[in-house]
């Protein structure tokens, strides 16, 4: 199953249309979407046994990407996870983790999957992440029974102004850095994971103007999904509709030698397999970050 979030408006996704879910549920659910989330266990109940048809109620054409919102508009808490691909640890020089490297990213940096990236510094690095949206509040369960807890997965950059990160030194500043307005583009869909084959071996990829930077699979996790949700739920509960963004594969700029970093006119693709893609073109901000501070 996937559903997505179509101006504000909770849709089943199918292959060539989609199904406005509170108009479908004649008014069971939605139409905001976060409440999806909210109601896991009695939405996929109901999802499991529609069909989406030509001509049903609340079904319409596939709509154009652009149309697209974030699938998860609200969250309460937002995790991500660093240093999580080995291939990525090896190219940053740095020992694998004994346990995962955990920050936050500010809701406020929520962003549709295709849009405009403004460019607050001239180092803003890419990402390329598998994101898991939790459906079923999570307290300290085992990672036998973590998939159990998750709605889906979906697509995210988490997008990294490295000057704003490593200003603190020895304290760099991972949340601040990675918060700008529009640095975690979310979508184009959440997908089930019984949809996936193996949902422990999941592909995703990057490219910037057609060149591919990261391509990996999530394989490589050092510590996969199941590990990821029994350990945070360890430490807080997880709620239906937090994100935990799982960690990006080598090939981000800060590892090239010399350093790349997205420059004005620049286009960002983003693939996860079984979710979609994500696109972003890079243009100059009114007020550059750095400067707007000289001038505050």
């Amino acid at each position: 199953m996937k559903i997505a979030n179509i101006g504000g408006r909770a849709v089943l996704v199918g292959d060539t249309s989609v199904l406005d879910v509170h108009a479908a549920s004649d008014g069971a659910f939605g139409p905001d979407v976060q409440e999806v989330y909210e109601r896991w266990d009695a939405f996929r109940a109901w999802a499991d046994g529609v069909t989406i048809t030509r001509g049903s109620p609340g079904e319409s054409a596939l709509p154009a990407p652009t149309e697209f919102d974030a699938v998860v508009p609200r969250p309460r808490q937002v995790f991500a996870v660093g240093l999580n691909y080995r291939a990525h640890a090896l190219e940053s020089g740095l020992e694998l983790p004994d346990a995962p490297l955990v920050f936050t990213k500010f809701p406020a940096s929520i962003a549709a999957p295709v849009g405009i990236l403004e460019l607050p510094t001239d180092q803003v690095d890419w990402e390329v992440e598998l994101t898991v949206v939790i459906g079923r509040e999570a307290r300290r369960v085992t990672p036998a029974a973590a998939w159990d807890h998750v709605a889906g997965l979906t697509a995210a950059q988490d997008y990294s102004a490295r000057d704003v990160q490593l200003a603190g030194g020895s304290a760099p500043q991972f949340s601040v850095g990675k918060s700008f307005a529009g640095f975690l583009p979310l979508g184009p869909v959440l997908t089930t994971p019984d949809e996936y084959p193996d949902r422990d071996d999941i592909e995703l990829s990057c490219r910037v103007n057609g060149e591919t930077v990261q391509s990996s699979t999530t394989a490589d996790l050092i510590f996969p999904v199941p590990e990821l949700v029994s350990y945070l739920s360890h430490v807080l509960t997880l709620y239906p509709g937090d994100l935990i963004l799982t960690g990006t594969p080598s090939g981000v700029g800060l590892g090239m030698k010399p350093p790349r970093y997205l420059r004005p006119g620049d286009v960002v693709d983003t693939v996860v397999a079984g979710v979609g893609s994500l696109q972003q073109h890079c243009v100059a901000p009114e007020v550059a970050f750095h400067a707007a501070l000289q001038q505050a």
